[in-house]
């Protein structure tokens, strides 16, 4: 699947209201240059794909927010939903359950979600990322829903191979068997920074209602992991949209100006929710 470079080139144009030479002139080629591309006579190169789009996102234009909004209101039906997935590279084909590397929240699967910013935001420190947009008819599948709470802590942990002592813990058995079945997870999204908070309850250094409330502090929204084939089968690729540098910069800003308010709502839950609640070995013992 390749960008839509032609049509969201007219898009932007027509977004811009301008000339065609205007255009031409604003990014630096001929008219004669953008009057073969509108007319679909000669390729883009990769450097003017991206003259094209950071122009465009200078401007003011958000055009993967309105094609977001397209999709909500044309395409996605009752039963189905709009997700987005971040890839480093693109996806090669059509998605497969071991695109994902085996090391996750959930191990083996497809994994999206459900914000358009946290999916670019996950891959905006690659050179050659983009973005695709899907629909999921939900219907006839078995669903598993998590939140942040103790049971969804214990599974990213397991799956990232933390819990390796506790594997004969009956309740771990218990929670993995109902795993059982299951054609897709919507769970809440996990980064290395929550990851580091989930480390500190696994190796014993807070409760798991210290670490609840921690990690609440950093939510990033929710997840889609497909981990049948079933449910992957019920997944269209719709788009692969063009993240820019500056579109990228733009949500890992603000990602970052929630940090600090995030860590330091994590110190005071260290300290609030002291003594509060259960260390990993007396839950697993």
């Amino acid at each position: 699947m390749d960008h839509l470079v032609y049509q969201d080139l007219e898009s932007i144009i027509e977004l811009l209201e301008i000339s065609q030479d205007d255009f031409a002139k604003a990014i630096g080629v001929s008219r004669v240059t953008v009057n073969n591309w509108c007319s679909k006579k000669t390729a883009i190169s990769e450097k003017n794909i991206n003259r094209i789009y950071e122009y465009a996102f200078d401007k003011g234009i958000r055009l993967n927010r309105i094609k977001e909004q397209f999709y909500l209101e044309d395409y996605i039906k009752k039963d189905e939903v709009l997700l987005f997935h971040g890839s480093k590279s693109g996806i090669d084909g059509k998605p497969d359950l071991n695109h994902n590397k085996r090391i996750n929240d959930f191990g083996n699967g497809f994994y999206c979600g459900e914000s358009l910013e946290q999916s670019a935001m996950f891959v905006a420190t690659y050179p050659e990322s983009c973005l695709y947009m899907l629909k999921f008819k939900y219907t006839g599948l078995r669903k598993r829903v998590l939140h942040v709470n103790r049971d969804w802590m214990l599974m990213v942990a397991y799956f990232r191979g933390k819990l390796k002592e506790y594997n004969n813990s009956d309740i771990l058995k218990k929670l993995l068997d109902e795993n059982k079945g299951v054609d897709y997870f919507i769970a809440p999204i996990a980064d290395n920074r929550m990851f580091e908070i989930i480390d500190s309850f696994i190796d014993g250094e807070i409760t798991d209602v210290q670490c609840q409330h921690c990690l609440s502090a950093t939510n990033l929204g929710n997840q889609y992991v497909f981990v049948s084939q079933k449910a992957l089968n019920q997944v269209v690729l719709l788009e692969k949209c063009y993240l820019g540098q500056a579109e990228k910069d733009s949500y890992l800003n603000a990602r970052q100006e929630c940090f600090k308010i995030n860590q330091d709502k994590v110190k005071l839950a260290k300290k609030q929710y002291r003594n509060q609640g259960n260390y990993i070995e007396d839950i697993l013992k």
